[in-house]
């Protein structure tokens, strides 16, 4: 039997202890004693000069607080969808009319434009609400059509392993991401670990018949729009942030730093969840301003690198990110 599930045994207890950090207000009331910032402030990175802040991405101010002079060269957003989650509305994660949601977004969009390099890529996550039609992934499409400094490049798809629906329907196992450019940015090819098996497609190349695995720069397959090779983030991966409600693959992110920037350049994140961009551009070397507009979150992305720094661990599984308070009547793991 391996280490993991011996120490699945051994705590017996293998859910998160703490409930949705956006949503539990008794829970929130606990936690934002020991948060180090409030709305306003940023925390500067002593070692590598990675910012977090408690800032509005509707507000181009604070985003010049902590971007400063600093032109960017690739920015991945994941804001609310305008739908909720577990039946459950909070102030994270909103339900506004659409003609509401669409001017928050071109708001944040306007503020985005004006602190890209002249070339560079955008990134963003974005959902539907199949119950409300569609909405808001096809209107946010069409909005976009206002920028013409952004250009459209993909249309992603993130295969999630596991799903949600009835048995009535098929199981929606998709997270669309949008592939913006502005200018004409790099963008260098990476592979993924999915070993290249399937032989027999042949191609005249240079008056030599060769055989698709011959001439591919690589053993592995190149990624398409389809990501089909990313597992979604639930409780018994270690990178696992209890509390968030719709965290990102860590590997996802660190696909999109490595194809669309280079080391030591200016990433920004303008809604930093639970701080993926972050640990992200600690692992390969970019330069990561984010920030949320809840102290929570903020606490929750400095926590993470500190984490990571100090154990070598990407999250915390389904212990506690905050030992300093109870939860479910126990004292949480750190």
């Amino acid at each position: 039997m391996n280490n993991f599930f011996l120490t699945v045994l051994e705590n017996k207890k293998t859910s998160e202890t703490i409930k949705r950090l956006d949503f539990d207000r008794k829970l929130r009331k606990k936690i934002l004693p020991f948060c180090r910032l409030k709305y306003g402030d940023i925390w500067e990175d002593p070692v590598k000069g990675h910012r977090v802040g408690v800032l509005d991405a509707t507000k181009i101010d604070d985003i010049a607080k902590i971007v400063k002079n600093d032109k960017v060269a690739l920015i991945i957003n994941d804001p609310p969808y305008n739908l909720v989650v577990g039946r459950a509305k909070s102030p994270n994660l909103f339900k506004k009319s659409l003609d509401e949601y669409i001017e928050f977004s071109r708001m944040w969009l306007e503020n985005t434009a004006k602190i890209m390099e002249d070339d560079s890529h955008l990134y963003i996550w974005l959902g539907v609400d199949f119950k409300d039609k569609f909405q808001p992934l096809p209107d946010f499409m069409i909005m976009m059509r206002k920028f013409e400094e952004f250009k459209p490049r993909n249309f992603i798809t993130l295969r999630n392993q596991r799903g949600y629906g009835t048995q009535k329907n098929w199981m929606w196992i998709r997270q669309e991401l949008l592939h913006y450019v502005k200018g004409k940015p790099d963008f260098k090819v990476v592979y993924t670990d999915i070993p290249k098996v399937l032989k027999g497609y042949y191609k005249n190349v240079g008056g030599k018949i060769t055989e698709n695995t011959e001439r591919g720069k690589s053993d592995f397959i190149r990624p398409g729009n389809v990501w089909i090779d990313i597992q979604q983030v639930f409780y018994r991966r270690e990178e696992n942030v209890p509390g968030c409600y719709a965290q990102k693959p860590l590997k996802a992110i660190e696909r999109i730093l490595l194809t669309s920037s280079k080391k030591r350049e200016f990433v920004v994140d303008f809604f930093a969840h639970s701080g993926t961009t972050l640990l992200a551009g600690e692992l390969h070397n970019r330069k990561i301003f984010t920030f949320d507009l809840d102290p929570i979150f903020a606490e929750i992305t400095i926590r993470r690198l500190e984490r990571y720094r100090l154990t070598g661990k990407i999250g915390w599984q389904w212990k506690n990110p905050f030992p300093e308070i109870e939860t479910c009547n126990n004292k949480s793991e750190s």
